[in-house]
């Protein structure tokens, strides 16, 4: 999942500003999936656009109240994804600012009609964790405007990640939350996460001409465009791997991902079936393969083309 190392190490809790209406605090919850921290953006200039507020923090919650300066309010939150470490401190802020909540929709919104199939069966997530009991004030669509004093943002829905992502289109910038970030490769993990989504949302990103990424969590991404083809290569990669380990049989997708990710410790090897199983169910979509019996994480897969 990871990429060569970056330099980003900020101050906890501290406002940044990178550039004109646009300030960065990072949120006190450093992890292996969370790298230094959850990225909260404040947008604006007077009264001002929470992104992503972060998880249930009193030090987050205070750093950004703290953060507004004379004159200055919050007007909106908005939630990229419902995972716990993005949404959680939602309700917490709009409490003591009585600024709405707007988010996609609720902890399943956006799900695909396979990936709630195989939630129907009993298949859990993996990663972040869900905010189970997320609900927004105001639901926003692809192509919404989210228009705030002298600052609009419109949503781009970006599922892959998780059904209900979205990233924010802030002139040439992007608020892409965890669809693209620069230190490590997007979780995809069924039924929260679908491949075939994450990478149809990849090439809609890929088709608009960005100057700048803001993600989720670690440094701006620079060069959105080479990032973009970078995780697009990366996906291709690993599926044809698949493929060529499929020629020599039907195998598991815990059998593919010990035969594919050889040096990866045997503790992240629940997650690597996991991204494994991803790239079954697309391919099982693409007709490129096919279970044995029902699609199923525990399923043998043979390849058909």
């Amino acid at each position: 999942m990871t990429h060569p190392p970056d330099d980003f190490d900020p101050p906890i809790g501290i406002p940044i500003e990178l550039e004109a209406g646009i300030r960065r605090i990072v949120a006190p919850n450093p992890s292996p999936m969370t790298y230094r921290g959850t990225n909260t953006y404040l947008v604006g200039t007077r009264e001002l656009a929470v992104i992503d507020p972060g998880p249930l923090s009193e030090a987050h919650l205070e750093a950004i109240l703290a953060a507004l300066g004379p004159g200055e309010s919050i007007s909106h939150i908005v939630v990229t994804h419902t995972h716990l470490d993005h949404s959680p401190l939602a309700r917490p802020l709009a409490k003591r600012t009585g600024a709405p909540v707007l988010a996609f929709g609720g902890p399943e919104a956006g799900r695909s009609a396979v990936m709630r199939d195989l939630a129907a069966q009993g298949l859990a997530g993996g990663g972040e964790g869900i905010d189970t009991g997320f609900l927004p004030d105001h639901t926003v669509a692809d192509g919404a405007r989210i228009e705030g004093d002298g600052w609009q943002l419109e949503v781009i829905h970006t599922p892959g990640h998780l059904g209900n992502h979205i990233a924010l289109a802030w002139q040439d910038v992007c608020f892409t939350a965890d669809h693209v970030m620069g230190w490590a490769s997007s979780l995809v993990s069924p039924p929260d996460g679908d491949l075939t989504d994450f990478m149809t949302a990849c090439r809609d990103l890929r088709a608009r001409d960005w100057r700048l990424f803001h993600p989720g969590h670690g440094a701006p991404v620079s060069a959105p465009g080479a990032r973009l083809d970078w995780l697009i290569g990366h996906r291709m990669g690993r599926e044809e791997a698949i493929l060529v380990a499929l020629a020599d049989g039907p195998a598991t997708a815990e059998a593919l991902a010990r035969r594919i990710y050889t040096e990866t410790p045997a503790a992240l090897l629940p997650a690597a079936t996991r991204n494994v199983f991803a790239h079954l169910v697309d391919l099982t979509g693409r007709n490129r393969v096919a279970p044995e019996e029902k699609l199923s994480v525990v399923a043998r897969f043979q390849r058909l083309s």
